[in-house]
């Protein structure tokens, strides 16, 4: 072969290897003879052959991982976390592209100091609370979390994205316990609240039958007032036919023994009709009804009670 082809040849793989792709979301780390010298940006780039070498592709796109892990809280239970991290790197700067290529050795070992991170710093938190108070604190665990490893992940060219907690769970003898409590707690909840509505039910009840029988008892008082009113203009009624009765037989010069005589008949018969089946002992001998027809002429004689104007 002429040595004119083979320059030509040497030219043709010297430009070759003077140009470099870089994909999209990611970076190239350019060293010469072993030092970092610059970063090669998504795009075609161009190096110089055989003297700068890419030491690391590094992706700057979001990055997740899965942890699976146990801590125990301050009352010794133990607590099972399913979490689930999210990544990337800080920036593009070239410092921080520097701290991401030479801060570790490969990307297992940045894995597993990160993992232990998060795992020691959720176990620190955990271990000052107690096995009641974890459920309710998961967005206090992810800032406690942040707050720890920020600062650090900068250091190594990272920064924590976001932590999502996606299960806390216990022991099965505390979930047991912990589902006692709550069913327990239930019942004496729903125990305070039927007791509660009894309470009402009968207070109401109480004061319905009170205000029941306030009524009644007005009702009779004012019945029995009435009733006394009645028997009253009865007994005035009376007294002032009796008295009219006696003036106009004074007038009439008539005997006063035979319109006695028919009231009392006449009360016979209105006791009659109106006893409802009662038995009422009446004297009936000759003796019995002189004797009443004595009584009523005193009652006549002796009334007193003057005859109202328009009887």
């Amino acid at each position: 072969m002429s040595p004119i082809y083979i320059i030509l040849i040497v030219i043709a793989v010297l430009l070759f290897l003077c140009f470099v792709t870089v994909q999209q979301g990611t970076v190239a780390v350019i060293t010469i003879f072993g030092k970092f010298q610059r970063i090669l940006r998504p795009g075609l780039n161009f190096r110089i052959p055989l003297i700068e070498r890419i030491f690391r592709r590094i992706s700057i796109q979001n990055r997740s991982i899965e942890l699976k892990f146990q801590a125990i809280t301050q009352d010794q239970a133990n607590v099972n976390f399913s979490a689930m991290l999210l990544y990337a790197v800080f920036n593009q700067e070239a410092e921080t592209i520097k701290n991401v290529a030479f801060k570790f050795m490969d990307e297992r070992s940045l894995m597993q100091a990160l993992v232990r991170s998060v795992e020691g710093s959720v176990r620190a938190f955990v271990a000052t609370k107690k096995q009641a108070e974890i459920l309710s604190l998961r967005g206090e665990i992810i800032l406690h979390v942040k707050d720890q490893l920020d600062k650090v992940l900068e250091e190594w060219g990272y920064h924590l994205i976001d932590l999502q907690i996606n299960d806390i769970t216990f022991d099965e003898v505390i979930m047991r316990s912990m589902a006692q409590v709550v069913s327990s707690n239930n019942l004496k909840a729903a125990a305070e609240n039927e007791g509660q509505a009894l309470l009402i039910t009968k207070t109401k009840a109480a004061e319905a039958d009170g205000n029941a029988i306030k009524i009644q008892a007005e009702a009779e008082r004012q019945a029995a007032q009435l009733r006394g009113q009645g028997v009253a203009l009865f007994r005035e009624e009376v007294a002032h036919g009796m008295a009219r009765a006696a003036k106009e037989m004074e007038q009439a010069n008539l005997d006063a023994s035979f319109i006695l005589f028919s009231m009392w008949t006449d009360a016979i018969k209105h006791f009659a009709e109106n006893g409802k089946g009662n038995t009422i002992f009446l004297d009936g001998s000759n003796d019995g009804m002189q004797r009443t027809m004595k009584e009523l002429m005193s009652i006549a004689q002796t009334s007193k009670i003057v005859t109202p104007p328009g009887k």
